[in-house]
């Protein structure tokens, strides 16, 4: 093998570690303590977790996670829902946000809860009751999403905890 291709090959094989050492992962864990019920992770309308840790190679986008208790619908209606986007920051504010909704069609069901790990760890949200400031009640309750700027952060997700 020439030099000029030895050197093209290394240089494509650094290429290829540099991309993987930079590839973006997030984790979304479950913890149900209700003694009931499905822990659900949805995103684009297909079901990627029925209680068991998922983990997206790249970003998680527009996902939402409820309990399946028998009550709620396909998309959590009729339940608590908590919505999440986790993806690496590309700029500042561009990061990761989740939220608790009770945004009508949904509704309080079961305590819940999530946390940031691996990453802005101790930032999250908890709802108790049907009346938690820390929930949308209304589209414009903005004040409530929780964002985090570290790349590959990961979510736990609490129920009856």
């Amino acid at each position: 093998m020439s030099s000029f291709k030895r050197l093209v090959a290394s240089g494509i094989i650094v290429a290829a570690s540099l991309i993987q050492a930079k590839a973006e992962t997030h984790t979304v864990t479950f913890t149900n303590k209700c003694g009931f019920g499905t822990p659900t992770l949805k995103a684009n309308g297909q079901t990627l977790s029925t209680g068991g840790a998922f983990t997206s190679n790249g970003p998680l986008i527009a996902a939402i996670a409820y309990l399946q208790t028998g009550n709620c619908g396909a998309n959590g209606e009729g339940c608590t829902l908590i919505e999440t986007t986790l993806v690496n920051p590309t700029s500042p504010g561009s990061g990761s946000s989740s939220d608790i909704s009770l945004i009508p069609p949904h509704t309080f069901s079961v305590t819940s809860g999530f946390g940031y790990f691996n990453g802005c760890d101790g930032a999250g949200a908890d709802c108790t009751n049907a009346n938690c400031p820390t929930a949308f009640h209304k589209p414009d309750d903005t004040h409530v999403q929780v964002a985090c700027q570290t790349p590959n952060v990961n979510l736990a997700i609490t129920f009856c905890d």
